[in-house]
């Protein structure tokens, strides 16, 4: 069963985070031609005072 761990910066609309669970999971029912329900999909919000890069905070 293949699952897919999405984080991102928190902000995002509930259609675009349904579209995005859809697309995700037809693309992996196409490349590993398994059935839909086979795959789930986690989407984590994270606050950008949680999240650096090259040691700086993206809140900042």
């Amino acid at each position: 069963m293949p699952m897919i761990n999405v984080q991102m910066f928190e902000g995002r609309t509930i259609e675009q985070r349904r579209k995005l669970a859809k697309e995700l999971t037809d693309a992996t029912c196409r490349t590993l031609g398994c059935p839909a329900d086979a795959v789930q999909v986690i989407l984590t919000d994270v606050r950008k005072e949680n999240w650096a890069e090259a040691g700086k905070l993206f809140s900042d």
